[in-house]
């Protein structure tokens, strides 16, 4: 295997007896980056030297038998919108202000003391308000199984350079599905953690940073280091030493287990045919692994996407009204038009709408409260258009595709995403598991028992033939 393609427990292993050295496996991962970049546009701050630094001081760590811990050495890439210190941090838009960061934001800070090699961030869309690599400040993000498709977002890049082999490790944020939305559609495995889970500066609700791999192996170590306590989050959870690493329990550990079967989100787009069929030759491996899979209701409503939809229009609206005439002019006019939409908005409109945060909540608990886990498409879709903001291409309906993934935000379940199939085109399909409020390590669990249950994936993307 190629060194960009082993995995974070193959590399220690390697750096352990000295069959590697992080420096060999931070050059095969700039190299193969180099390949790829052109084509998918996936990394920002990309500087071969500083990484190349980093590895060969954990190179020295491993020569003395001193990591700093399980990922001293391990290449991770590092979404745009998460700060790295004194690096600016345009959150996708060409209307930011690229002013150095103070400090490094709690995920970069724990992956930075375990000597793990950053070897760039990744690209992102306008604010993060889309769910494709869109953006008016980095060039267009692409998806590796088929270059003309996106791979969502907003972690655009994350869930692109996974796929491409850009190293096992790779962070995105999510507040509405943009780790699990490029997840489904670029193959891989994401976890949105319970919020506060994993410690994020600055934190807002529903707002959460997680682990995005090519394995659930891979996420699990992840965890162990991005789960450390920061104070700098003030809606964190109270830090658990978890045992991240028994999230192997094998297929086992799913006999018994309650899991809701969740088709129809309620609102939103309509499940296409082939993610469907997919879905649901995936909840007849739980069966036969002794798990009681029950069909469940639709919980979620137009009326709560839609509120949710307005009350971040507003939001917006805020914010680009913060703005000097010529710096607002830059935003991507997509999201312009989205958040003047809300100019008619009046008080008691805005209040209502806000509301149906919490009422999100209130239906995402009850309805998932019989379960002890819940299966569903992660997208209705597989990856659309590339060009594409998002998958209506109108702004006034840009949130339809989140109906299965924006609940178990605001309810703050952990829900990952794992390939489950690939539609007659080759393009991947994305299986949700969402766990009840702090299961994070039975997400993981859950996650990988259907791993060892799905058939054969295919091989990774190979770089286009020019």
């Amino acid at each position: 295997m190629a060194l960009h393609d082993l995995g974070a427990p193959e590399l220690l292993r390697a750096y352990r007896t000295r069959e590697l050295s992080p420096v060999e496996v931070t050059q095969a991962v700039l190299r193969h980056i180099d390949l790829w970049e052109p084509h998918i546009h996936a990394s920002y701050l990309l500087r071969p030297e500083l990484a190349l630094a980093q590895a060969r001081a954990s190179e020295a760590r491993w020569l003395k038998g001193q990591p700093c811990s399980l990922l001293d050495g391990v290449p991770v890439t590092i979404k745009d919108n998460i700060s790295t210190l004194g690096d600016p941090t345009p959150v996708g838009t060409a209307a930011s202000a690229l002013t150095p960061a103070a400090a490094d934001a709690p995920p970069a800070a724990r992956m930075r003391e375990a000597g793990a090699v950053m070897v760039c961030k990744t690209t992102m869309p306008d604010f993060g308000m889309l769910s494709s690599g869109l953006s008016t400040f980095h060039a267009l993000a692409r998806n590796p199984w088929d270059l003309c498709k996106t791979p969502g977002g907003s972690s655009a890049g994350a869930g692109a350079a996974a796929a491409a082999g850009y190293g096992p490790l790779h962070i995105g944020t999510d507040i509405g599905g943009s780790v699990r939305l490029p997840a489904s559609w670029c193959g891989i495995f994401g976890l949105k953690p319970s919020l506060g889970r994993i410690p994020i500066d600055p934190p807002y609700t529903g707002r959460a940073a997680g682990p995005m791999t090519r394995t659930v192996a891979d996420a699990a170590l992840m965890m162990q280091v991005l789960s450390l306590p920061d104070a700098r989050d003030s809606m964190s959870l109270p830090y658990q030493a978890i045992p991240w690493t028994h999230a192997d329990h094998g297929v086992e550990f799913l006999r018994g287990k309650r899991i809701g079967l969740l088709l129809n989100a309620g609102c939103g787009l309509a499940v296409e045919p082939e993610v469907k069929t997919a879905i649901e030759a995936a909840a007849k491996l739980f069966e036969q692994a002794g798990a009681i899979v029950e069909p469940m209701p639709p919980f979620f409503t137009p009326a709560m996407l839609d509120g949710m939809d307005h009350a971040w229009r507003m939001r917006a609206l805020t914010d680009l009204a913060a703005l000097a005439p010529a710096v607002r002019a830059k935003v991507l006019p997509y999201i312009a038009q989205w958040a003047e939409s809300a100019q008619v908005m009046t008080g008691p409109q805005t209040f209502a709408a806000s509301s149906q945060f919490h009422a999100t909540r209130v239906a995402t608990v009850r309805a998932c409260s019989s379960y002890d886990f819940v299966i569903s498409p992660t997208s209705a879709i597989p990856a659309f258009a590339a060009e594409l903001p998002t998958p209506t291409d109108n702004p006034l309906k840009g949130m339809e595709h989140i109906a299965f993934t924006v609940p178990h935000n605001m309810s703050e379940q952990p829900a990952a995403s794992i390939n489950c199939g690939y539609t007659t085109s080759g393009l991947p399909i994305g299986l949700q598991i969402a766990g009840q409020r702090f299961d994070d390590l039975g997400v993981l669990q859950v996650s990988r028992a259907f791993e060892l249950l799905r058939p054969p994936q295919r091989p990774w993307p190979q770089l286009p033939v020019n």
